[in-house]
């Protein structure tokens, strides 16, 4: 597995990270003992870059990663990189939620992620979404204060605007900025990208592969009742159909190229900016060996870069990304 950089910090992480929501909410039911084996053989195949939050299953998910960390013991906290992040208030069994980045919060908040996962220090703390009646200067106040005590290595934010970024980092060194981009949700490329390149921030791009849509393996009949999916507007009616269309053209270049869809979406983030790091999200071991082979493909031309995007212009993409419930703190 190639490697990439995390922040000014430049911690060595895996090209391709592992988004681990599914693991535990959000796409059907899910096996830990199968969540756990595929934790294992993402490690063995060099990916040390693993995505969690608070709110995935309510703890659950950092609970789940924290076994994992135990599982291996010393040696294996040594090899991951665990991201995880505060922000998202949620009750049992419903999607709504509030936004809290008060410093009190942010304070219980981490005491309690770095008890679930089992951890002295977590490696990268992002704030999951943003609360405007919050300064950004405070929040980032409060998180400095958990950097300068140990309990978080490096800092990053989720789904805010270039100004934020900017203002965040006059506080302390940002490392990362995660949000959705895939050739279906392509926000990050109106300068937010740019923003990080130049003040030397990663950016983590989550969902690259359009919460499986992008594979041509998924469709909204498919999906199990308590999949989320199921309410996103781009796998609805008329948009799914039109969607589909984009992702059968998608399957005709992958073909050519001697690709899957998934790989060939990868691809095409992994050759579009040098510090940029996806974490697709996988709880089966084939797919997760499938994305892994994408970040040993030869890179991409000009011209099939030029192509995928023109075939992906957002004017083509049918649909909002989130359900409005799913937008609240989304700069």
């Amino acid at each position: 597995m190639k490697h990439r950089t995390l922040g000014p910090a430049r911690t060595p992480v895996s090209a391709l990270g592992l988004g681990c929501m599914g693991m535990s909410e959000f796409y059907g039911a899910s096996d830990d003992s199968q969540s756990l084996a595929t934790l294992a053989r993402a490690l063995e195949l060099g990916v040390n870059f693993l995505d969690t939050a608070d709110t995935y299953g309510l703890g659950h998910n950092e609970s789940l990663i924290g076994r994992f960390i135990k599982e291996g013991g010393a040696a294996r906290r040594a090899q991951v990189v665990v991201a995880t992040k505060f922000g998202i208030v949620r009750e049992p069994g419903r999607y709504e939620r509030r936004i809290d980045n008060s410093p009190a919060y942010i304070r219980s908040a981490c005491e309690a992620s770095l008890q679930r996962l089992g951890v002295d220090s977590i490696d990268l703390y992002y704030c999951h979404r943003r609360n405007p009646a919050v300064p950004i200067e405070d929040m980032m106040g409060a998180l400095a204060d958990l950097v300068r005590a140990g309990k978080v290595r490096q800092l990053g934010l989720s789904e805010v605007s270039v100004e934020s970024l900017r203002k965040a980092c006059a506080v302390h060194p940002v490392a990362a900025v995660q949000s959705e981009y895939s050739l279906w949700s392509r926000e990050p490329e109106g300068g937010m990208l740019q923003a990080c390149g130049e003040l030397g921030v990663s950016f983590v791009a989550y969902s690259p592969l359009g919460r499986a849509f992008l594979t041509g393996t998924v469709t909204t009949a498919s999906l199990a009742d308590n999949d989320f999916r199921k309410h996103s507007p781009r796998f609805a009616g008329e948009a799914e159909a039109t969607n589909r269309q984009l992702v059968e053209s998608l399957r005709g270049m992958a073909e050519a190229l001697g690709m899957s869809n998934a790989q060939l979406a990868l691809a095409w983030l992994l050759d579009k900016h040098p510090h940029l790091l996806p974490i697709p999200g996988t709880r089966r071991i084939a797919y997760l060996e499938q994305n892994v082979a994408a970040a040993d493909k030869a890179p991409l031309t000009g011209p099939q870069l030029a192509a995928l995007d023109d075939l992906f212009d957002p004017a083509r993409v049918a649909g909002a990304r989130y359900p409005a419930a799913g937008m609240a703190g989304i700069e």
